[in-house]
């Protein structure tokens, strides 16, 4: 090859390759899909976004800002008439260059539309919609908000955030923490990657995580929880007599609760410590407490072996 020529020839390569990369390639559909219906997505690439909206019809826009979608990914829409599904999958066995986030899913739908979304290449957000979720991810985050219906999210790949929920939630992650505000219903929180915040939950909780620390606001049910990654800090709302289990060997817990209530309480730590009026039961014995609130009840547990107990009124 000519010397003088290799420095132009691969600065046009170059360029070329810029270019291809920088191009942005799309497919947009407007599938039949009636309110009541379903809407069902398996992805091997991309982000997932879903709208809840007063139209009709699935409106699905598609793009890809890296190579044609068609180099990375086969499509099949199906409409039917108990709903429409979209199948994606990899043309490509091996993703080199990480194109599973540069494919986004922008998908509009009928609030009242029962939706289940599965990728494996990207986060998921839904939200304005009226009939349960399915969401699974094992590439990104999940995000739910302003959702009437129940809630069954998974991901490996991020945390999970939720929001305004009417309904029944339970969400599992490996790779982040979980937050929930406003929740109508109960909530099952499980997580090996970070902590678990939840907030204004009317129904019952269960949170588990190994990856950090517990924080519950206004709890308005029984509340289970259980960390081996930090301390644990709850506040049952006003009136909330159901009880619970609180246990954690990776720092202290530290309660709220309503004074008029009726409820028996068991704690135990590395002291314990309450400015509540409790009836003393049994032997007092350093680090342990046991007594109750009121008449008595249902049980609250408290149990760690990482740090104290503190037990307050609100």
């Amino acid at each position: 090859m000519n010397r003088a020529l290799a420095p132009a020839l691969l600065s046009a390569a170059a360029l070329a390759l810029s270019a291809g990369m920088a191009a942005e390639t799309r497919i947009e559909k407007t599938l039949k899909l009636a309110p009541g219906g379903e809407f069902r997505l398996d992805t091997d690439l991309g982000r997932v976004s879903v709208t809840g909206s007063s139209e009709p019809d699935a409106h699905v826009v598609i793009t890809s800002k890296r190579k044609e979608l068609e180099e990375l990914l086969t499509f099949r829409f199906d409409e039917g008439a108990n709903g429409v599904t979209i199948t994606a999958r990899k043309r490509h066995k091996f993703d080199w260059f990480g194109n599973s986030g540069n494919v986004t899913y922008e998908i509009r739908v009928p609030a009242e539309t029962r939706v289940s979304i599965e990728t494996s290449g990207g986060g998921i957000n839904i939200s304005g919609l009226t009939r349960d979720a399915n969401l699974n991810t094992s590439g990104g985050g999940i995000g739910v908000k302003d959702h009437v219906g129940n809630v069954d999210c998974d991901t490996s790949g991020g945390g999970i955030d939720l929001s305004n929920i009417r309904g029944n939630v339970r969400a599992e992650t490996s790779g982040g923490g979980v937050t929930a505000v406003g929740v109508e219903g109960s909530v099952s929180a499980e997580s090996s990657g970070g902590s678990i915040e939840l907030e204004r939950v009317t129904g019952d909780i269960k949170a588990d995580t190994s990856g950090g620390g517990i924080r519950i606001v206004e709890a308005g049910g029984r509340v289970n929880a259980d960390t081996s990654g930090g301390g644990i800090e709850a506040s049952f709302a006003r009136g909330n007599a159901m009880g619970g289990s609180l246990e954690t060997s990776g720092g202290g817990i530290e309660v709220t609760l309503d004074p008029s209530v009726d409820l028996a309480i068991d704690a135990s730590g590395n002291g314990v410590r309450t400015d509540l009026p409790l009836r003393i039961r049994g032997e007092v014995r350093r680090g342990n407490l046991s007594g109750e609130l009121g008449k008595g009840g249902n049980t609250l547990r408290l149990h760690t072996s990482g740090g104290s107990v503190r037990i307050q009124g609100l």
